[in-house]
């Protein structure tokens, strides 16, 4: 039995407030992507990776607005989504209506899943590891639900660790000098930025250096064919978003289930 500790409830509650805030904001960004080609080149990438089977049964962690939820349900998959801010769930639903797909979703902390093991051929999750409070424990509760040769998909970055480097935080200050100089938007300066540090110096991932200690973590739960692909943002973001993050490059970890 899975136990959240005081310190976990509370910092769990200042998450929920703080993406209930976003959910609005963050859902016009995720309908943006699914109306450009982003969502042809997410689909192909994950698809890419996925096991090889015509209709997986597929997962999706975190699914916020539903972004990788609608897009793999357009490619004719059977999508379960899970999110724990119902805004967001709220938002995800409507996003899918629009698009005339059937998505699963589901109110649930992604750290003690409502379903059963071995049920999920792919389970996916863009941007979510990091905020989480027992991200060790997530892993083991996906490694639970997911099928034998299953497999996991992991797109995340290194978000906020250059509250603890100096060196990422000069990185990450010319990023925001380098959005001025371009006339682009600071995609920083749509957020709380305070809120969102606060809360970062709380995780426990803002302090790691990734994937390795997705790496090693996955390893000693069971995961096997792990692959690290240390940077893929040239394939799924944008030019203003390479601006914006260019001190942060988003990773790829795929595992398997055997």
């Amino acid at each position: 039995m899975l136990v959240a500790n005081n310190n976990d409830d509370n910092l769990l509650q200042d998450l929920i407030i703080y993406w209930t805030n976003r959910a609005k904001g963050y859902s016009q960004t995720n309908q943006d992507e699914l109306a450009t080609d982003k969502r042809k080149i997410w689909q192909k990438l994950i698809l890419n990776h996925a096991p090889n089977k015509n209709k997986l049964r597929i997962l999706d962690i975190g699914t916020g607005p539903g972004f990788l939820a609608i897009t793999l349900a357009l490619a004719g998959h059977e999508v379960t989504a899970v999110d724990v801010t119902q805004a967001m769930i709220d938002q995800a639903k409507d996003n899918a209506s629009q698009y005339r797909v059937k998505v699963n979703f589901v109110l649930s902390d992604v750290h003690c899943l409502p379903f059963d093991d071995n049920h999920f051929d792919l389970i996916v999750l863009r941007n979510v590891t990091w905020n989480l409070s027992n991200p060790t424990v997530a892993y083991q509760e996906w490694f639970r639900v997911l099928n034998s040769q299953g497999k996991l998909l992991n797109f995340d970055a290194n978000w906020y660790l250059f509250l603890f480097n100096k060196d990422l935080y000069s990185q990450y200050m010319q990023d925001r000098q380098n959005t001025m100089n371009y006339g682009i938007e600071d995609h920083y300066r749509q957020t709380n930025t305070q809120e969102m540090e606060r809360i970062a110096k709380l995780l426990p991932l803002s302090k790691e250096i990734r994937p390795e200690w997705d790496m090693n973590i996955l390893q000693s739960i069971g995961y096997k064919n792990i692959h690290i692909h240390n940077d893929i943002s040239k394939i799924v973001w944008d030019e203003i978003e390479q601006i914006n993050y260019h001190s942060t490059p988003m990773f790829l970890i795929a595992a398997e289930k055997q």
